[in-house]
């Protein structure tokens, strides 16, 4: 990697969602690094995206993060809004299944239950798939070798209803997506971790949640005046450490002059030079800038599925639900012949979003392998999920206030085998492309910390290729 005339190690991030705004951030205040960051539509931040909504102020996107992986939680830290993280009001939550609304039992691992008597008690299985479960701990079978289907994993150790009512919606809902084509590696490290250290799935499971065995504390956590202000003082503190935030600024390609470092093509005809380069755009974003280059990692990247799917926002007043809404919301199973994958409660999650005089949901609707939603304009969308919310919660009269978000081609799809797939392609770059890395939830996970985590360490290898750029040679 070359430095430009200044002395300065010139740093282009392409993509301005969590993953790159985290590796600016990284980058930030490292002596002699200059850095740009080049967002192709409108708006920072990704598919964080705050707004107003029926008296409220709404996340529509993600509504929280998980608080035991610690990147989150320390970058509000380095921002000053540790202070400010709340957790849910609940973590009670329900899953539709056989017909009708079900509290999801205590003791789950990710969907796998731990706690015979609380299942049972529970009644979310039928009696057969109680019993089916309860075996498990004495069939016979094999500790996990290789990457895997979870759904493969979970209905061989435990039966279908376990991964039909509980797994698939748990962590398909996380994912929008189908667990029996998710890698367990992947979506389910904490389960791929007791399957291989144990042959009993549910005792290996157990051993990972005894007491000990997590800090303990909120499971997620969110800020107040949503998610959108992470990413609001997050610019803010870029900028005034001298990064350059661009939107509007979409890349046509990334060249490779004769004279080394990068070249930056953009749509609109302008170059933006750089030495290192980091690519945090979605997979089928980032496959054609790097195919002149690397073809086998573009491949790669170009054949990761991603899953669309629609939010939609709804308010309603308190009288109008017959139920209390204790609980943070309900998950969907699959089979269930319901369009919408999940309910959020949020006016009964979070505290600072109950009003007192009207309920505020948010509706998930969409995951692979069913593109209903994409078929449906809004109105139709919101005629069935308002039929469906009827059904499920006894709703008799219209939405007061309705907002509909759409998002497409959102979530990646991380079929099994997935990170031996990214491996390959980032030492394929290594060796290709040296100065450029890639970040985003395409690579190791969906979810605020992982792209956190993704996009620092995009930002220590372009750190890491400066330095040996400019260690002497003998």
């Amino acid at each position: 990697m070359v430095s430009g005339d200044s002395g300065v190690t010139r740093v282009v991030v392409v993509g301005a969602g969590i993953a790159g705004l985290a590796a600016a951030h990284h980058l930030a205040d490292r002596p002699g690094v200059g850095v740009t960051v080049c967002e192709s539509g409108p708006k920072v931040g990704g598919k964080v995206r705050t707004e107003d909504f029926a008296g409220v102020t709404l996340d529509l996107g993600p509504d929280a993060f998980l608080a035991r992986r610690p990147e989150a939680v320390t970058l509000c830290r380095e921002l000053g809004l540790v202070g400010e993280l709340v957790p849910p009001a609940t973590s009670s939550a329900f899953v539709w299944a056989r017909g009708r609304l079900r509290r999801l039992p205590e003791g789950l691992v990710l969907g796998v239950p731990v706690r015979w008597g609380a299942l049972a008690r529970s009644r979310v299985l039928s009696p057969s798939g109680l019993a089916r479960a309860t075996i498990e701990p004495v069939l016979p079978g094999r500790k996990l070798g290789a990457d895997e289907a979870l759904g493969a994993v979970v209905r061989r150790r435990l039966g279908d209803q376990v991964h039909r009512t509980l797994v698939d919606p748990l962590v398909g809902g996380i994912n929008a997506g189908d667990t029996d084509r998710l890698s367990i590696d992947m979506t389910a490290p904490v389960l791929a971790a007791a399957a291989r250290g144990r042959r009993s799935l549910v005792r290996g499971a157990r051993e990972v949640s005894a007491p000990g065995a997590d800090r303990g504390g909120p499971a997620f956590l969110t800020l107040p005046g949503g998610l959108s202000r992470l990413v609001e003082v997050l610019v803010a503190r870029l900028e005034a450490s001298g990064v350059e935030v661009r939107t509007g600024a979409a890349v046509a390609a990334v060249e490779r002059p004769d004279e080394g470092g990068y070249r930056l093509r953009m749509v609109s005809g302008a170059l933006v030079e750089a030495d290192a380069v980091i690519v945090a755009a979605p997979a089928y974003g980032a496959a054609p800038l790097l195919a002149p280059h690397a073809p086998t990692a573009a491949e790669a990247l170009a054949g990761i599925e991603y899953a669309s799917v629609a939010l939609v926002a709804m308010a309603y007043p308190a009288p109008a639900l017959p139920r209390r809404l204790d609980g943070s919301g309900f998950l969907v199973a699959r089979g269930e012949g319901r369009l919408m994958s999940a309910c959020s409660w949020a006016s009964s999650k979070w505290a600072h979003l109950d009003p007192g005089d009207q309920v505020v949901l948010r509706v998930s609707a969409g995951r692979a392998g069913d593109a209903r939603v994409e078929s449906l304009d809004d109105d139709a969308l919101v005629t069935r999920l308002s039929l469906e919310l009827g059904l499920a919660l006894g709703i008799g009269v219209p939405p007061s206030e309705v907002r509909v978000t759409r998002w497409a081609r959102a979530f990646p799809q991380y079929a099994p085998g997935h990170l031996g797939r990214v491996a390959a392609t980032e030492a394929e770059l290594h060796r290709r492309l040296p100065g450029l890395a890639l970040a985003g939830a395409a690579l190791a996970g969906v979810g605020i910390p992982a792209c956190i985590a993704s996009g620092r360490r995009a930002a220590d290898r372009v750190l890491a290729s400066r330095e040996d750029a400019l260690r002497p040679t003998r």
